[in-house]
């Protein structure tokens, strides 16, 4: 008898536990010991299981406690000379920083540094500015820290960066965005990591920065905007955790480099929390904080060693011991992410994008400031976008099809008409080809391939059910939609679409799918619509986001073919935004907030990857 193996060219393996994406993704938290007192704002150095808490607060009364962990219990020391909470802490166990911070019994905002040798804390050298409402665990050793962020009044984020040498206290660059209550990492005070925290209250960003030495670098943001979180690890390899968003969450993030992919959470939500850790975001230690209360909770942050580490690769199928199963390496749309890339080179509003997540285009739309209908194309390589060749008639409220070398623009409206033209891009340049039947704007589409599209909708001087299809050489009408409107999403194929939103005289949250011959409605999406992003594999899977609600929304649905289902946000609301991609690896690109904000931001959609259950049926 034939082998798995043999037929499908691997072997089933036996795993105690699933494969994991990466070794981060293995991570999971812990119960710890509590701490003795429980308090928010408190300060942090140290590792997991050599970890030092200092400072704080419990209401009325800021705080000197310092406290110290061996990995199972703590262990209360010599208080820091001064009550203090919301300072800058760095270090290690035995060999800590405490600088500035907010004071008591005479609110103010301090200078005073000090040094703890493993027994007792010494007063040295002040910093430049006082501050408080800096990272629970900023960057660096005893001897070569730094601190960044704050507030110097307790109500604006400041950008200030100071380096500590040993012995005294240099300013440097500040930070691209000033913020306080923000998360921070790194070994040394020459490569440090600055992410989350709040320019000014209510505001929450998730804006993540690189330094080098000598100045800052934003980098790509955490996937969820948040303050008073708690951070550890290097510039290339950090853990962010908890912090209000701005209700409170456990929710974790793993920082690789070059992006944040959210993990595990934490048991307990909480914000205002002390943290440590080790040089990278395989041990983290949280400590303290808020909930609706201060907290005791100790929680550990702990991953797979390398050696017993199993990488997952989709589609292979595996015996899990412990669980008693089969299982099949999928992805899971319902379980995906948004991600920060690349800005765009010209922000814009009512474009057409159209290509996969690591290759596509944004074309034409409205520019900022009133500068009028563009005829700008640009490219994305899956992290930078670059201007190509443009349109031959500007245009906005368009629709296009194909890939991003192969690609087809049609419909929407010049800066003195509704247009009809359809152009064919090769790579470099466009070319008019056969014009739409029904000149038209605020169109849906899909189509597979730039040779087989659908052209569905829109609006002429009034809303219009028309759909035509595309050969490669002319458009030919077929069967119309249920419910003409306007400014909806859709895609697919032009035997398998689906198109959902629009306006008819309201918003809408109306889903009609393609056969290759008939429309029909189907499962309505959970949130009425305009001006939104989306796109589909098939009429069975699709995704939408953002959007005109009103107000704005970046709220992200996914179809199954049955349902939509409401799935993680995108970090910024607009409308009006390109779109690429499908379910599982989607793009959001530039937009607007109908006024007279354009964005350039760029956000990547990547569907989980889940190990599932073979079941008989």
């Amino acid at each position: 008898m034939a082998e798995y193996k043999d037929i499908k060219g691997f072997k089933v393996q036996t795993v105690s536990t699933d494969p994991a994406a990466s070794i981060v993704a293995t991570g999971s938290w812990a119960s710890g010991g509590n701490i003795n007192t429980a308090r928010g704002q408190s300060s942090g150095a140290g590792t997991r299981d050599a970890a030092l808490i200092f400072a704080g607060y419990d209401f009325p009364s800021n705080l000197a406690i310092t406290e110290s962990y061996n990995g199972t219990t703590w262990t209360e020391l010599n208080d820091l000379n001064t009550v203090r909470r919301s300072g800058g802490g760095f270090g290690t166990q035995t060999a800590a920083i405490m600088a500035s911070g907010y004071s008591d019994p005479v609110a103010s905002f301090m200078p005073q540094v000090e040094s703890w040798n493993g027994t007792s804390w010494t007063e040295i050298a002040e910093v430049n500015t006082a501050r408080s409402q800096l990272a629970s665990k900023n960057a660096g050793s005893s001897t070569a820290g730094l601190i960044f962020g704050g507030s110097t009044d307790g109500t604006a984020g400041v950008g200030l960066t100071e380096s500590w040498n040993g012995s005294a206290w240099t300013e440097l660059n500040d930070l691209n965005t000033a913020r306080k209550f923000l998360g921070g990492a790194g070994t040394t005070n020459t490569a440090a990591l600055a992410f989350a925290g709040s320019p000014s209250d209510p505001t929450r960003v998730a804006n993540t920065e690189s330094w080098n030495g000598t100045s800052w670098t934003e980098v790509n943001d955490m996937n969820t905007a948040r303050r008073e979180l708690g951070g550890v690890g290097s510039s290339t390899s950090a853990l962010g955790f908890g912090g209000g968003a701005p209700s409170i969450t456990a929710a974790t993030e793993a920082w690789n480099g070059t992006s944040w992919t959210e993990v595990n959470d934490m048991s307990t939500a909480r914000s205002s929390l002390g943290s440590a850790g080790g040089p990278g975001n395989s041990d983290a230690l949280a400590a303290t904080g808020l909930t609706t209360t201060f907290v005791a909770n100790t929680e550990e942050w702990t991953v797979a060693p390398p050696a017993s580490f199993q990488q997952e690769n989709l589609g292979q199928v595996f015996y899990n011991s412990t669980a008693n199963a089969f299982k099949v390496t999928k992805q899971s749309a319902p379980a995906g992410t948004w991600a920060s890339g690349g800005n765009v080179n010209t922000s814009r509003e009512t474009v057409s994008g159209n290509g996969i997540q690591t290759a596509a285009l944004m074309i034409g739309g409205l520019l900022s400031g009133g500068g009028g209908v563009s005829a700008l194309n640009e490219s994305y390589n899956g992290s930078s976008w670059t201007e190509t060749g443009d349109l031959n008639t500007a245009r906005s409220q368009l629709r296009s099809e194909g890939t991003y070398t192969a690609t087809i623009a049609f419909g929407g409206a010049t800066a003195t008409a509704v247009s009809a033209l359809n152009e064919s891009f090769n790579g470099t340049s466009w070319t008019e080809t056969g014009d739409l039947n029904t000149a038209r704007r605020g169109l849906a589409s899909a189509g597979a391939i730039n040779t087989a599209v659908l052209a569905i909708t829109g609006y002429t001087t009034t809303n219009v059910g028309n759909v035509e299809s595309w050969n490669g050489t002319s458009w030919t009408e077929t069967t119309d939609v249920n419910t003409a409107r306007r400014n909806l999403s859709g895609g697919g194929s032009n035997t398998s679409a689906l198109i959902f939103g629009g306006y008819t005289t309201v918003y809408t949250n109306i889903n009609e799918s393609w056969n290759g011959s008939a429309w029909t409605e189907t499962g309505d999406m959970n949130t009425n619509r305009i001006y939104h992003g989306g796109d589909a594999a098939s009429n069975t899977s699709a995704i939408a986001f953002a959007g005109d609600v009103p107000p704005l929304t970046s709220n992200t649905e996914i179809w199954d073919g049955s349902t939509w289902t409401e799935v993680n946000n995108l970090a910024q609301a607009r409308n009006a935004l390109g779109d690429a991609g499908n379910a599982t690896a989607a793009l959001a690109s530039s937009g607007s907030d109908g006024s007279t904000t354009f964005y350039a931001v760029t956000e990547e959609w990547t569907a989980a990857t889940v190990n599932s259950t073979l079941t008989a049926s």
